[in-house]
C-alpha cells in the first residue's frame, strides 16, 4: 500500500477498486444544498457553514481532447484551437505586435509537508494539476491573421514557476513564483536570451499559493501584484501568512514594494475597468465548509481597504476556525461587489472593450474558472461573462465557453485558466489541462485581422 493510500484510509477516506488498478474516493454525502446562481451576484446567500469531518472532495479526472472535439461556444459566438499539444498552459500576455506570451507553468513544489497536503497532491494528480512545471514561456504568432498560430518558439525559460506578465517600454516583467524579474525586449523578437535582472523578492516560504500575477499601471510607473495565502484558513499560523493575501504595488523607479490592499485570499486576475478606470480582481475565497461557502468573487480594489481573509468572509461573515480572532479588523471589512458561485476557483480576468465579438458580448468582463474540488455537485468549468453598466456590474453571468466537463459531470476535458484579446480581437483562453489555447471569435467571422 502506498503511503498516499495509508493517509487517505487513517482519515477515514475510503478508496475503492473500480477497475484494475485504479481506485476512486468515497466520501461522506455532503452536497450543496443550493444551486450556483444562488451564491453569485451582489448580494450571494451565504448559509451557517457546514464543516464536515472530512471535506467534500469532488474532482473531475482528465480526459484531454480527442481530434475533433472542442469547448462549447454560446449564440454568436464560435470556437476553434489557436494553439495546440502545449505543456500546462496557464498564463496569457498578449504583446503589442500581435505576438503571444503563454506561460507554460505549474506549482514549485514546495508547499508545507503534512498528511492534508499530501492528500492535496494526490488530488492535483488525479486533475492532472500535479505535473512538473516546464519553466518556460512560449511564443506564440498568428502572422497570416488566420485564427491559428502557426509559429512556437520558445521565448523565456529557466524561469521558477513563471506566471504574470507585463511589458512597460522595452522592458519585459516576469512574476515568478519568488521574485518579479525584467529582461530587454525588442518588438517582433521570437526569444530573449539576454540575462534577466531581479527586480524584487515576493513572499514564498513553502508557497501554498504560488501565483503571482503583475498588472502596470495605465501610466508605467508601477506594478500591482497579486500574492495568494500560504493556506486555506491561516491553519498554518498568522505567521506564516506575513506579507501574503493581498495586492501590493510595486514602484519601478525605487523598486518598492507595499501593500495596496489585504485580506484577499488568493487573488489571481487583474484589469482595469475601461469606463472608471478603477482596478478590479477575481479571488478565490476558502474552502472546507460546505459545498455553498465560501463564494469566489469579483472586485474593484480599494487602496488601503480590508477584504476579511483569514478572519472573515464577505464583510463580517467570522470565520470561527482562524485563531486568534481579530474582532477590530473583522469590523473594517468590506464585501466584494459580485460573486461568482462557491468553489469556482475563478482565475482569468478580461474586459472585453477592445474584443470584436458580438456586442452582446463587449460591455462587462470575461472570466476563467479552473473548477472546483470541494463541491458537490461540480462547479466552474467554464468561461462566463460578466455584463457591465456605468461601471460596474450589471445582471447575472451569462455563459460563454462551456463543454469542459463530460456529461454527467464525471471527467473533464480541459481547465479553462487565464484570458487574452489576439491582434483580430478574438478571445484567447488558456487550457491547461487541455494543453490548448482556445479561441473565441463572432460567429459571423467579422473579427478578420483587415477589418481592424
Amino acid at each position: 500500500m502506498t503511503h498516499t493510500r495509508r493517509y487517505l484510509l487513517g482519515l477515514g477516506i475510503v478508496l475503492v477498486l473500480v477497475g484494475a488498478g485504479t481506485y476512486k474516493f468515497v466520501l461522506r454525502p455532503e452536497s450543496a444544498q443550493l444551486p450556483v446562481s444562488a451564491g453569485t451576484g451582489p448580494h450571494p446567500k451565504l448559509p451557517p457553514p457546514n464543516a464536515t469531518l472530512m471535506p467534500t472532495v469532488n474532482i473531475a479526472r482528465p480526459t484531454g481532447w480527442k481530434d475533433g472535439e472542442k469547448p462549447h461556444a454560446s449564440a454568436g459566438l464560435s470556437v476553434q484551437a489557436f494553439a495546440k499539444g502545449l505543456n500546462h498552459p496557464r498564463w496569457l500576455y498578449a504583446l503589442p505586435n500581435g505576438d503571444v506570451l503563454v506561460a507554460e507553468t505549474n506549482s514549485p513544489g514546495t508547499d508545507k509537508t503534512s498528511v492534508k497536503n499530501r492528500i492535496a497532491r494526490a488530488i492535483q494528480g488525479l486533475v492532472g494539476a500535479d505535473v512538473p512545471s516546464p519553466n518556460r514561456i512560449l511564443l506564440l504568432r498568428d502572422g497570416n491573421g488566420d485564427g491559428i498560430a502557426e509559429e512556437q518558439s520558445v521565448f523565456l525559460e529557466h524561469l521558477h514557476s513563471p506566471f504574470g506578465m507585463a511589458l512597460v517600454g522595452d522592458t519585459l516583467y516576469v512574476a515568478n513564483a519568488d521574485a518579479i524579474w525584467r529582461f530587454p525586449y525588442q518588438t517582433g523578437q521570437k526569444s530573449i536570451t539576454a540575462p534577466g535582472e531581479k527586480v524584487v523578492d515576493l513572499p514564498s516560504g513553502y508557497n501554498h499559493h504560488w501565483t503571482k500575477n503583475i498588472l502596470a499601471s495605465p501610466d508605467g510607473q508601477s506594478l500591482y501584484v497579486t500574492i495568494g495565502s500560504n493556506s486555506n484558513a491561516a491553519e498554518n499560523g498568522l505567521q506564516a501568512e506575513e506579507g501574503r493575501a493581498r495586492i501590493d504595488k510595486l514602484d519601478l523607479t525605487s523598486g518598492k514594494l507595499t501593500p495596496f490592499a489585504t485580506g484577499l485570499r488568493n487573488p489571481n486576475g487583474l484589469a482595469w475597468e475601461p469606463q472608471s478606470g478603477a482596478l478590479w480582481t477575481v479571488v478565490n475565497e476558502r474552502d472546507e465548509i460546505g459545498s455553498d461557502l465560501v463564494p469566489d468573487y469579483l472586485t474593484s480594489v480599494k487602496e488601503g481597504a480590508f477584504y476579511g481573509w483569514p478572519f472573515s468572509y464577505y464583510g463580517g461573515h467570522v470565520d470561527t476556525r482562524v485563531t486568534p480572532q481579530n474582532p477590530a479588523l473583522v469590523s473594517t471589512a468590506i464585501a466584494p461587489d459580485y460573486a461568482l458561485g462557491s468553489h469556482t476557483a475563478s482565475l482569468g480576468l478580461l474586459f472585453a472593450q477592445d474584443s470584436t465579438l458580438p456586442a452582446a458580448w463587449r460591455n462587462g468582463a470575461f472570466i476563467a474558472q479552473h473548477g472546483s474540488w470541494n463541491r458537490r455537485p461540480k462547479s466552474g468549468y467554464k468561461v462566463i461573462f460578466v455584463p457591465f453598466l456605468n461601471g460596474r456590474p450589471s445582471g447575472v453571468p451569462v455563459d460563454a465557453l462551456t463543454g469542459f466537463l463530460t456529461p454527467g459531470e464525471g471527467h473533464a476535458h480541459g481547465r479553462p485558466v487565464g484570458l487574452a484579446l489576439d491582434q483580430t480581437g478574438a478571445l484567447l483562453v488558456a487550457d491547461d489541462v487541455g494543453n490548448v489555447i482556445w479561441r473565441v471569435s463572432d460567429a459571423q467571422g467579422k473579427d478578420a485581422l483587415s477589418g481592424r
